[in-house]
């Protein structure tokens, strides 16, 4: 019997025919592996599957690098100017139902051909609506040679307050990171927001600046706050449900974090690429930790990439405490901002920041922004890269020139003032406070 027994054994691990369809069952599952993860374009769940075609970006150099510390740590350095090339800019627009042409008017006051776009309408919004959005940009002469706008041809479902527009966000940056390798700042804006300066303005200003500065409004969470805040613990709908609804509040309480303090702050960032690779494919965990804590963490999108900047060593002191933004409040502030209109104008001009929100639809205000700060009268705020003719009502964009030079005008002026001010020492030595 055992001798029997040895040469069965032995019958079935000498024969190899199993070998074949072993690995080509493994080179399937591979692949289908490989599909989940770089399936960004699919529609989710519940979602109306929408005939986009999207415009593609230029495919991005190997990835293999960003995994490399040594090779982050040499872009840590904030104390000089970048003597590389212009920057590049990357642009998240987003907006729910009804927002479609708004998000059209902000595209174009922003638009530069060195930049790069992503526009989200979310799943509130009707398949038509989205349709429509994504037609229009298809049908700009200029958007479809240059290449660098995209709207997003999955729809996430976004709760105001809920994890969900940290989700869209983070997504919309993966995608940003894998398809191109030519920008150096990301900026998010809703479609209420609106530029107070060209973009000639800007990237001539942060041509001057290091690549390094993230600039994120933070402040520690102390006090009644955190364990206010800290311990709730709510739920999103929109992470399974198909329509949206507001966030629900559990009867559960947690315990504070341990390993990592709790910042919060403006959820309107402009972040360096560096860091968003390090949220993104970070070496350590600490960004997936601070994510998955987060999910269930009211007014999430004002808290997590200030938690994350200021309890993470290479980029704590790269935060700079301001969202570059212009925001009425009330006094005392409440959740939400007041709605600009012609009477701030001069307010927000002195302000010296880029950007403004928010407006509501049509605001007269924003036709004065057009005319007197961006110079906008055609489709785009016009730049040194609009070498047509403005003869009459000829659109000078039509024709692009040099997208690496610029012509800075007054918006250049007052955006160096404020940005002298957040550089100074006395400001920035009230940034992240030193890990504890």
């Amino acid at each position: 019997m055992r001798k029997n027994g040895n040469s069965h054994s032995g019958r079935v691990f000498s024969d190899r025919r199993w070998i074949l369809p072993f690995f080509a069952s493994l080179l399937v599952l591979i692949t289908l592996l490989l599909s989940a993860v770089f399936g960004l374009f699919s529609s989710p769940n519940g979602g109306d599957p929408l005939p986009f075609d999207v415009i593609p970006f230029t495919r991005s150099e190997d990835s293999s690098g960003y995994f490399v510390e040594s090779d982050l740590n040499r872009s840590f350095d904030t104390t000089g100017f970048s003597k590389m090339e212009s920057p590049r800019l990357a642009y998240l627009i987003s907006g729910t139902k009804g927002d479609s042409q708004r998000m059209m008017r902000v595209l174009q006051a922003v638009y530069h051909p060195r930049n790069q776009y992503i526009l989200h309408l979310d799943l509130e919004a009707p398949p038509r609506e989205r349709l429509d959005l994504t037609l229009s940009v298809k049908a700009d002469q200029t958007f479809r040679e240059v290449e660098n706008v995209r709207v997003m041809a999955q729809s996430n479902l976004v709760t105001y307050k809920g994890p969900t527009m940290i989700a869209c966000t983070l997504q919309a940056i993966a995608i940003l990171l894998k398809e191109s390798s030519e920008w150096d700042w990301f900026i998010n804006l809703s479609a209420s927001d609106y530029p107070l300066v060209t973009q000639d303005d800007l990237l001539h200003v942060f041509s001057n600046l290091s690549r390094n500065l993230n600039f994120i409004e933070h402040t520690q969470i102390a006090g009644w706050k955190l364990n206010q805040r800290g311990k709730s613990i709510i739920i999103d709908p929109g992470l399974y449900l198909s329509k949206k609804a507001d966030i629900a509040w559990t009867t559960q309480r947690r315990s504070l974090p341990t390993s990592f303090k709790l910042f919060t702050g403006s959820a309107w960032v402009m972040l360096t690429r560096s860091f968003l690779e390090y949220c993104i494919w970070g070496w350590d965990n600490l960004p997936r930790t601070i994510l998955m804590y987060y999910t269930n963490f009211i007014s999430s999108p004002e808290g997590y990439f200030h938690t994350v900047v200021c309890n993470t060593e290479e980029f704590r002191n790269t935060a700079i405490s301001h969202d570059l933004h212009y925001i009425a409040w009330d006094t005392p502030p409440k959740q939400h901002p007041l709605s600009l209109s012609m009477k701030d104008f001069d307010k927000m001009v002195k302000s010296g920041a880029p950007f403004a929100r928010k407006f509501a639809k049509e605001d007269p205000v924003l036709d004065k922004i057009d005319k007197e700060l961006l110079g906008r009268k055609n489709r785009f705020a016009p730049g040194a890269w609009c070498i047509g003719s403005s003869d009459g009502e000829a659109d000078p964009c039509s024709l692009r020139g040099n997208d690496s030079v610029f012509r800075s005008g007054p918006g250049a002026e007052r955006l160096q003032v404020l940005l002298q001010q957040l550089l100074s020492e006395d400001f920035r030595s009230k940034q992240c406070p030193s890990k504890r």
